[in-house]
Protein backbone atom coordinates (compact mmCIF):
# COMPACT_ATOMS: atom_id res chain seq x y z
CA UNK A 1 0.00 0.00 0.00
CA UNK A 2 1.75 3.20 -1.12
CA UNK A 3 0.36 5.54 1.69
CA UNK A 4 2.19 8.41 0.57
CA UNK A 5 0.57 8.70 -2.56
CA UNK A 6 -3.08 8.22 -1.52
CA UNK A 7 -2.99 10.75 1.12
CA UNK A 8 -1.61 13.22 -1.24
CA UNK A 9 -4.52 12.37 -3.53
CA UNK A 10 -6.82 12.62 -1.45
CA UNK A 11 -5.39 15.69 0.40
CA UNK A 12 -6.15 17.21 -2.77
CA UNK A 13 -9.49 15.50 -3.34
CA UNK A 14 -10.26 16.85 -0.04
CA UNK A 15 -9.56 20.27 -1.03
CA UNK A 16 -11.36 19.93 -4.36
CA UNK A 17 -14.72 19.09 -2.90
CA UNK A 18 -15.18 22.22 -0.26
CA UNK A 19 -14.56 24.31 -2.50
CA UNK A 20 -17.55 22.61 -4.61
CA UNK A 21 -19.82 22.11 -1.91
CA UNK A 22 -19.17 25.77 -0.60
CA UNK A 23 -19.48 27.10 -4.61
CA UNK A 24 -22.76 25.28 -4.67
CA UNK A 25 -24.03 26.72 -1.92
CA UNK A 26 -23.05 30.17 -2.90
CA UNK A 27 -25.10 29.84 -5.77
CA UNK A 28 -28.27 28.28 -4.98
CA UNK A 29 -28.77 30.56 -1.93
CA UNK A 30 -27.42 33.87 -3.70
CA UNK A 31 -29.58 33.31 -6.75
CA UNK A 32 -32.64 32.33 -4.93
CA UNK A 33 -32.54 36.31 -2.70
CA UNK A 34 -32.54 37.22 -6.69
CA UNK A 35 -35.90 35.96 -6.79
CA UNK A 36 -35.02 32.95 -9.05
CA UNK A 37 -37.62 29.63 -9.26
CA UNK A 38 -36.38 26.71 -7.61
CA UNK A 39 -36.81 25.15 -11.37
CA UNK A 40 -34.67 28.37 -12.81
CA UNK A 41 -32.16 27.41 -9.54
CA UNK A 42 -31.99 23.85 -11.24
CA UNK A 43 -31.45 24.71 -14.48
CA UNK A 44 -28.11 27.48 -13.18
CA UNK A 45 -26.41 23.35 -12.58
CA UNK A 46 -27.42 22.29 -15.91
CA UNK A 47 -24.51 22.52 -17.53
CA UNK A 48 -22.10 21.71 -14.28
CA UNK A 49 -23.55 18.02 -14.42
CA UNK A 50 -23.66 18.10 -18.38
CA UNK A 51 -20.61 18.76 -18.43
CA UNK A 52 -19.53 15.65 -16.10
CA UNK A 53 -21.15 13.43 -18.41
CA UNK A 54 -18.73 14.62 -21.17
CA UNK A 55 -15.95 14.83 -18.77
CA UNK A 56 -15.89 11.59 -16.97
CA UNK A 57 -16.60 10.04 -20.53
CA UNK A 58 -13.50 11.47 -21.93
CA UNK A 59 -10.93 11.99 -19.08
CA UNK A 60 -10.83 8.23 -18.76
CA UNK A 61 -9.09 8.33 -21.60
CA UNK A 62 -7.04 11.48 -21.46
CA UNK A 63 -6.20 9.46 -17.87
CA UNK A 64 -5.04 6.18 -19.97
CA UNK A 65 -3.27 8.22 -22.63
CA UNK A 66 -1.41 11.02 -20.14
CA UNK A 67 -1.61 9.42 -16.62
CA UNK A 68 -4.15 10.43 -14.02
CA UNK A 69 -1.52 13.29 -12.47
CA UNK A 70 -2.27 15.32 -15.81
CA UNK A 71 -6.22 14.77 -14.99
CA UNK A 72 -6.02 15.79 -11.43
CA UNK A 73 -4.10 18.89 -12.01
CA UNK A 74 -6.41 19.81 -14.78
CA UNK A 75 -9.57 19.39 -12.63
CA UNK A 76 -7.63 21.56 -9.60
CA UNK A 77 -6.72 24.32 -12.30
CA UNK A 78 -9.78 24.65 -13.72
CA UNK A 79 -11.67 24.89 -10.42
CA UNK A 80 -9.47 27.65 -9.23
CA UNK A 81 -10.32 29.86 -12.72
CA UNK A 82 -14.15 28.70 -12.32
CA UNK A 83 -14.27 30.47 -8.67
CA UNK A 84 -11.89 33.37 -9.97
CA UNK A 85 -14.73 33.74 -12.84
CA UNK A 86 -17.79 33.57 -10.87
CA UNK A 87 -16.11 36.29 -8.08
CA UNK A 88 -16.37 38.78 -11.24
CA UNK A 89 -19.82 38.64 -12.11
CA UNK A 90 -21.13 42.13 -12.04
CA UNK A 91 -24.87 42.53 -10.03
CA UNK A 92 -25.45 45.66 -12.53
CA UNK A 93 -25.05 42.91 -15.49
CA UNK A 94 -28.21 42.13 -17.24
CA UNK A 95 -30.10 39.39 -15.95
CA UNK A 96 -29.81 37.61 -18.93
CA UNK A 97 -26.41 37.99 -19.33
CA UNK A 98 -25.65 36.76 -15.45
CA UNK A 99 -27.33 34.05 -15.95
CA UNK A 100 -25.67 32.96 -18.85
CA UNK A 101 -22.38 33.62 -17.31
CA UNK A 102 -23.26 31.47 -14.36
CA UNK A 103 -24.55 28.69 -16.08
CA UNK A 104 -21.38 29.23 -17.96
CA UNK A 105 -18.79 29.10 -15.09
CA UNK A 106 -20.89 26.28 -13.40
CA UNK A 107 -19.86 24.35 -16.78
CA UNK A 108 -16.35 24.78 -16.14
CA UNK A 109 -16.49 23.77 -12.27
CA UNK A 110 -18.36 20.78 -13.62
CA UNK A 111 -15.30 19.55 -15.28
CA UNK A 112 -13.56 20.26 -12.50
CA UNK A 113 -14.96 17.84 -10.26
CA UNK A 114 -15.26 15.50 -12.50
CA UNK A 115 -11.93 15.44 -13.66
CA UNK A 116 -10.48 15.36 -9.96
CA UNK A 117 -13.09 12.46 -8.75
CA UNK A 118 -12.20 10.29 -11.53
CA UNK A 119 -8.62 10.74 -10.92
CA UNK A 120 -8.47 10.19 -7.16
CA UNK A 121 -10.62 7.18 -7.45
CA UNK A 122 -8.87 5.68 -10.03
CA UNK A 123 -6.00 6.02 -8.41
CA UNK A 124 -6.69 4.27 -5.09
CA UNK A 125 -6.98 0.66 -7.62
CA UNK A 126 -3.51 1.50 -8.20
CA UNK A 127 -1.88 2.00 -5.19
CA UNK A 128 -3.61 -0.99 -3.25
CA UNK A 129 -2.03 -4.25 -3.46
CA UNK A 130 -4.03 -7.08 -5.61
CA UNK A 131 -5.58 -9.80 -3.85
CA UNK A 132 -6.12 -7.86 -0.11
CA UNK A 133 -9.23 -9.31 0.51
CA UNK A 134 -11.65 -6.60 1.80
CA UNK A 135 -8.45 -3.98 1.80
CA UNK A 136 -9.52 -2.30 -1.87
CA UNK A 137 -13.48 -2.03 0.02
CA UNK A 138 -11.88 -0.06 2.63
CA UNK A 139 -9.41 2.35 1.40
CA UNK A 140 -12.25 3.26 -1.23
CA UNK A 141 -15.01 3.62 1.51
CA UNK A 142 -12.41 6.15 3.26
CA UNK A 143 -11.99 7.84 0.18
CA UNK A 144 -15.28 8.13 -0.61
CA UNK A 145 -16.68 8.70 2.63
CA UNK A 146 -14.11 11.29 3.82
CA UNK A 147 -14.74 13.30 0.55
CA UNK A 148 -18.29 13.67 1.41
CA UNK A 149 -17.80 14.69 4.67
CA UNK A 150 -15.71 17.48 3.20
CA UNK A 151 -18.50 18.25 0.38
CA UNK A 152 -20.21 18.38 3.99
CA UNK A 153 -18.17 21.47 5.45
CA UNK A 154 -17.61 23.27 2.22
CA UNK A 155 -21.77 23.66 2.32
CA UNK A 156 -21.13 24.81 5.37
CA UNK A 157 -18.24 27.58 4.38
CA UNK A 158 -20.65 28.32 1.28
CA UNK A 159 -23.28 29.49 3.92
CA UNK A 160 -20.83 30.90 6.08
CA UNK A 161 -19.35 32.84 3.66
CA UNK A 162 -22.07 34.20 1.51
CA UNK A 163 -23.38 35.63 5.33
CA UNK A 164 -19.76 36.99 6.12
CA UNK A 165 -17.96 37.83 3.08
CA UNK A 166 -20.36 37.82 0.73
CA UNK A 167 -20.85 36.13 -2.86
CA UNK A 168 -17.78 37.75 -4.78
CA UNK A 169 -15.61 37.78 -1.30
CA UNK A 170 -16.07 34.27 -0.53
CA UNK A 171 -15.25 33.37 -3.59
CA UNK A 172 -11.95 34.98 -3.70
CA UNK A 173 -10.98 33.19 -0.77
CA UNK A 174 -11.71 29.65 -1.93
CA UNK A 175 -9.44 29.92 -5.15
CA UNK A 176 -6.67 31.57 -3.12
CA UNK A 177 -6.97 28.19 -0.86
CA UNK A 178 -7.36 25.92 -3.46
CA UNK A 179 -4.36 27.71 -5.32
CA UNK A 180 -2.03 26.42 -2.75
CA UNK A 181 -3.29 23.24 -2.58
CA UNK A 182 -2.84 22.57 -6.06
CA UNK A 183 0.81 23.90 -5.96
CA UNK A 184 1.77 21.78 -2.63
CA UNK A 185 -0.11 18.84 -4.85
CA UNK A 186 2.04 18.95 -7.81
CA UNK A 187 5.34 19.36 -5.93
CA UNK A 188 4.75 16.17 -4.02
CA UNK A 189 2.46 13.45 -6.38
CA UNK A 190 4.83 10.95 -8.28
CA UNK A 191 4.42 11.06 -11.42
CA UNK A 192 3.17 8.44 -14.25
CA UNK A 193 0.33 7.28 -12.34
CA UNK A 194 -2.40 5.28 -15.06
CA UNK A 195 -0.57 6.31 -18.10
CA UNK A 196 -1.60 2.66 -20.15
CA UNK A 197 1.32 0.70 -21.24
CA UNK A 198 -0.15 0.80 -24.92
CA UNK A 199 -1.80 3.75 -26.65
CA UNK A 200 -5.55 3.12 -26.18
CA UNK A 201 -7.67 4.19 -29.24
CA UNK A 202 -10.75 6.69 -28.50
CA UNK A 203 -13.71 4.12 -29.49
CA UNK A 204 -13.14 1.90 -27.08
CA UNK A 205 -14.77 4.72 -23.97
CA UNK A 206 -17.97 2.75 -24.63
CA UNK A 207 -16.59 -0.77 -25.10
CA UNK A 208 -17.21 -1.83 -21.61
CA UNK A 209 -18.49 -5.12 -19.86
CA UNK A 210 -21.87 -5.70 -19.48
CA UNK A 211 -21.21 -5.80 -15.71
CA UNK A 212 -19.70 -2.71 -15.80
CA UNK A 213 -22.77 -1.86 -18.11
CA UNK A 214 -25.33 -3.32 -15.50
CA UNK A 215 -23.82 -1.62 -12.83
CA UNK A 216 -23.57 2.11 -14.85
CA UNK A 217 -27.45 2.20 -14.92
CA UNK A 218 -27.50 1.08 -11.75
CA UNK A 219 -25.66 4.16 -10.71
CA UNK A 220 -28.10 6.24 -12.74
CA UNK A 221 -31.11 5.90 -11.04
CA UNK A 222 -29.33 5.73 -7.62
CA UNK A 223 -28.26 9.21 -7.77
CA UNK A 224 -30.64 10.25 -9.27
CA UNK A 225 -33.03 9.57 -6.74
CA UNK A 226 -30.89 11.56 -4.35
CA UNK A 227 -30.70 14.74 -6.62
CA UNK A 228 -34.16 14.60 -6.97
CA UNK A 229 -35.26 15.80 -3.72
CA UNK A 230 -32.12 16.67 -2.17
CA UNK A 231 -30.64 19.74 -4.96
CA UNK A 232 -33.55 21.74 -4.69
CA UNK A 233 -36.44 20.36 -3.17
CA UNK A 234 -35.12 20.26 0.64
CA UNK A 235 -33.19 23.64 0.39
CA UNK A 236 -36.26 25.52 -0.36
CA UNK A 237 -38.63 23.55 1.21
CA UNK A 238 -36.48 24.25 4.55
CA UNK A 239 -36.70 27.69 3.58
CA UNK A 240 -40.16 28.43 2.36
CA UNK A 241 -42.45 25.98 4.40
CA UNK A 242 -39.94 25.14 7.79
CA UNK A 243 -39.23 28.86 7.90
CA UNK A 244 -35.09 27.78 8.46
CA UNK A 245 -32.60 30.55 7.87
CA UNK A 246 -30.23 30.48 4.85
CA UNK A 247 -27.95 29.31 7.53
CA UNK A 248 -29.80 26.87 9.29
CA UNK A 249 -30.42 25.45 5.73
CA UNK A 250 -26.49 25.30 4.76
CA UNK A 251 -25.37 24.27 8.03
CA UNK A 252 -27.93 20.83 8.52
CA UNK A 253 -27.07 20.36 4.85
CA UNK A 254 -23.36 20.13 5.93
CA UNK A 255 -24.07 18.07 8.86
CA UNK A 256 -26.28 15.41 7.04
CA UNK A 257 -23.28 15.37 4.04
CA UNK A 258 -20.66 14.95 6.94
CA UNK A 259 -22.97 12.49 8.52
CA UNK A 260 -23.30 10.46 4.93
CA UNK A 261 -19.78 10.94 4.60
CA UNK A 262 -18.90 9.07 7.98
CA UNK A 263 -21.19 5.89 7.29
CA UNK A 264 -19.84 5.40 4.24
CA UNK A 265 -16.55 5.68 5.49
CA UNK A 266 -17.69 2.83 7.70
CA UNK A 267 -19.41 0.66 5.02
CA UNK A 268 -17.35 -2.19 4.78
CA UNK A 269 -18.28 -3.23 8.53
CA UNK A 270 -21.89 -3.48 7.57
CA UNK A 271 -20.93 -5.53 4.71
CA UNK A 272 -19.46 -9.38 4.69
CA UNK A 273 -16.58 -9.86 2.58
CA UNK A 274 -16.24 -12.50 0.45
CA UNK A 275 -13.37 -14.43 -1.34
CA UNK A 276 -14.13 -13.16 -4.81
CA UNK A 277 -14.41 -9.86 -3.93
CA UNK A 278 -17.86 -10.14 -5.10
CA UNK A 279 -20.50 -12.03 -4.19
CA UNK A 280 -21.81 -10.97 -0.63
CA UNK A 281 -20.84 -7.56 -2.21
CA UNK A 282 -23.52 -7.96 -5.00
CA UNK A 283 -26.14 -9.18 -2.85
CA UNK A 284 -25.58 -6.70 -0.54
CA UNK A 285 -25.88 -4.10 -2.93
CA UNK A 286 -29.41 -5.51 -4.31
CA UNK A 287 -30.92 -5.86 -0.64
CA UNK A 288 -29.64 -2.04 0.29
CA UNK A 289 -31.39 -0.23 -2.69
CA UNK A 290 -34.74 -1.84 -1.74
CA UNK A 291 -34.38 -0.84 1.75
CA UNK A 292 -33.87 2.97 0.09
CA UNK A 293 -36.58 3.00 -1.79
CA UNK A 294 -38.87 2.68 1.30
CA UNK A 295 -37.73 5.92 2.68
CA UNK A 296 -38.58 8.91 0.80
CA UNK A 297 -42.08 7.32 1.15
CA UNK A 298 -41.85 7.14 5.18
CA UNK A 299 -40.67 11.03 4.80
CA UNK A 300 -44.01 11.62 3.13
CA UNK A 301 -46.32 10.04 5.15
CA UNK A 302 -45.08 12.11 7.96
CA UNK A 303 -45.23 15.29 6.35
CA UNK A 304 -48.77 14.36 5.42
CA UNK A 305 -49.52 13.96 9.16
CA UNK A 306 -48.42 17.28 10.19
CA UNK A 307 -48.51 19.19 7.43
CA UNK A 308 -51.99 20.90 5.13
CA UNK A 309 -52.12 19.64 1.86
CA UNK A 310 -51.13 22.77 -0.28
CA UNK A 311 -47.57 22.77 1.89
CA UNK A 312 -46.84 19.60 0.56
CA UNK A 313 -47.75 19.57 -2.78
CA UNK A 314 -46.95 23.28 -4.68
CA UNK A 315 -44.42 25.09 -4.29
CA UNK A 316 -45.05 28.25 -2.62
CA UNK A 317 -47.57 26.62 -0.35
CA UNK A 318 -48.31 27.74 3.36
CA UNK A 319 -45.86 28.07 5.43
CA UNK A 320 -45.33 26.10 8.56
CA UNK A 321 -47.15 28.39 12.09
CA UNK A 322 -46.84 28.54 15.71
CA UNK A 323 -45.95 24.51 17.20
CA UNK A 324 -46.06 22.83 13.65
CA UNK A 325 -43.29 25.04 12.07
CA UNK A 326 -40.89 22.39 14.27
CA UNK A 327 -42.82 20.00 12.67
CA UNK A 328 -41.54 20.17 9.09
CA UNK A 329 -37.83 20.43 9.96
CA UNK A 330 -37.82 17.43 12.25
CA UNK A 331 -39.54 15.27 9.75
CA UNK A 332 -36.72 16.20 7.14
CA UNK A 333 -34.08 15.69 9.66
CA UNK A 334 -35.06 12.29 10.74
CA UNK A 335 -36.31 11.16 6.85
CA UNK A 336 -33.01 12.64 5.52
CA UNK A 337 -30.92 10.92 7.97
CA UNK A 338 -32.55 7.70 7.72
CA UNK A 339 -32.25 7.94 3.75
CA UNK A 340 -28.31 9.47 4.29
CA UNK A 341 -27.06 6.36 6.49
CA UNK A 342 -28.70 3.95 3.84
CA UNK A 343 -28.19 5.42 0.73
CA UNK A 344 -24.28 5.98 1.82
CA UNK A 345 -23.54 2.12 2.07
CA UNK A 346 -25.08 1.80 -1.09
CA UNK A 347 -22.82 4.62 -2.91
CA UNK A 348 -20.03 2.93 -1.40
CA UNK A 349 -20.71 -0.76 -2.66
CA UNK A 350 -21.00 0.91 -6.06
CA UNK A 351 -17.97 2.77 -5.55
CA UNK A 352 -16.79 -0.56 -4.90
CA UNK A 353 -17.82 -2.97 -7.18
CA UNK A 354 -16.71 -0.39 -10.21
CA UNK A 355 -13.31 -0.96 -9.01
CA UNK A 356 -13.21 -4.66 -8.44
CA UNK A 357 -15.21 -4.97 -12.00
CA UNK A 358 -12.26 -2.86 -13.44
CA UNK A 359 -9.24 -4.27 -15.00
CA UNK A 360 -5.78 -2.49 -13.69
CA UNK A 361 -4.59 -1.35 -17.15
CA UNK A 362 -8.15 -0.04 -18.02
CA UNK A 363 -9.23 1.79 -14.60
CA UNK A 364 -9.33 4.91 -15.60
CA UNK A 365 -11.67 4.29 -18.72
CA UNK A 366 -13.89 1.96 -16.86
CA UNK A 367 -14.49 4.41 -13.75
CA UNK A 368 -14.78 7.37 -16.04
CA UNK A 369 -17.28 5.50 -17.82
CA UNK A 370 -19.16 4.78 -14.20
CA UNK A 371 -19.02 8.18 -13.01
CA UNK A 372 -20.23 9.49 -16.83
CA UNK A 373 -23.59 7.58 -15.51
CA UNK A 374 -23.20 9.11 -12.43
CA UNK A 375 -23.33 11.93 -13.70
CA UNK A 376 -26.43 11.93 -15.70
CA UNK A 377 -28.24 10.74 -12.78
CA UNK A 378 -26.87 13.96 -11.19
CA UNK A 379 -28.42 15.61 -14.30
CA UNK A 380 -31.65 14.23 -14.15
CA UNK A 381 -31.89 14.29 -10.51
CA UNK A 382 -31.38 18.25 -10.70
CA UNK A 383 -33.92 19.11 -13.06
CA UNK A 384 -36.39 16.61 -12.00
CA UNK A 385 -35.82 18.26 -8.15
CA UNK A 386 -36.08 21.75 -9.47
CA UNK A 387 -39.08 20.47 -11.49
CA UNK A 388 -41.03 18.23 -9.44
CA UNK A 389 -40.63 20.29 -6.40
CA UNK A 390 -41.93 24.00 -7.81
CA UNK A 391 -45.27 21.80 -9.73
CA UNK A 392 -45.53 19.18 -6.97
CA UNK A 393 -44.53 19.60 -4.13
CA UNK A 394 -42.34 18.03 -2.02
CA UNK A 395 -44.58 14.92 -2.45
CA UNK A 396 -43.43 14.91 -6.00
CA UNK A 397 -40.01 14.95 -5.65
CA UNK A 398 -40.13 11.98 -2.99
CA UNK A 399 -42.47 9.87 -4.85
CA UNK A 400 -39.66 10.05 -7.88
CA UNK A 401 -37.00 9.77 -6.26
CA UNK A 402 -38.66 6.22 -4.36
CA UNK A 403 -39.40 5.10 -8.05
CA UNK A 404 -35.75 5.86 -9.16
CA UNK A 405 -34.32 3.70 -6.44
CA UNK A 406 -37.16 0.79 -7.43
CA UNK A 407 -35.10 1.22 -10.87
CA UNK A 408 -32.03 1.11 -9.53
CA UNK A 409 -32.89 -1.80 -7.56
CA UNK A 410 -33.85 -3.63 -10.57
CA UNK A 411 -30.47 -3.29 -12.45
CA UNK A 412 -28.53 -4.47 -9.42
CA UNK A 413 -30.67 -7.45 -10.03
CA UNK A 414 -28.66 -8.22 -13.41
CA UNK A 415 -24.70 -7.80 -11.57
CA UNK A 416 -22.87 -10.59 -12.02
CA UNK A 417 -21.72 -12.10 -9.31
CA UNK A 418 -18.96 -14.07 -10.66
CA UNK A 419 -14.77 -13.42 -9.51
CA UNK A 420 -13.80 -9.84 -10.86
CA UNK A 421 -10.88 -11.54 -13.39
CA UNK A 422 -13.14 -13.64 -14.98
CA UNK A 423 -15.96 -10.44 -15.16
CA UNK A 424 -13.02 -8.43 -16.45
CA UNK A 425 -12.03 -10.89 -19.21
CA UNK A 426 -15.61 -10.95 -20.58
CA UNK A 427 -15.03 -7.21 -22.33
CA UNK A 428 -16.78 -6.90 -25.35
Amino acid sequence: MNVRAYAIVTGAYWGQTITDGALHMLVLLHFYTLGFTPFQIAFLFVLYELMGVVTNLLGGWIAARFGLNTTLYGGLTLQVAALLALAALDPAWPLAWSVAYAVLIQGVAGVAKDLTKMSSKSAIRLVVPEGQKGGLFKWVAILTGSKNAMKGVGFFVGGLLLATLGFSGGLLLLAACLATILLLTAMTLPGGMGRAKAKTPITRILAKAPAINRLSAARVFLFGARDIWFVVGVPIFLYEVAGWSFVQVSTFLALWVIGYGFVQALAPRFIESSTDGLASEVRAARAWVLVLAATPLLVALGLAAILPLDALTTHGGSAATGLVAVGPGVVIVLGLGLFGAVFAVNSSLHSYLILAYAKAEDVAMDVGFYYMANAVGRLVGCLLSGWSYQAFGIVGCLALSSLFLLTSWACALALPTTSASRVAAART
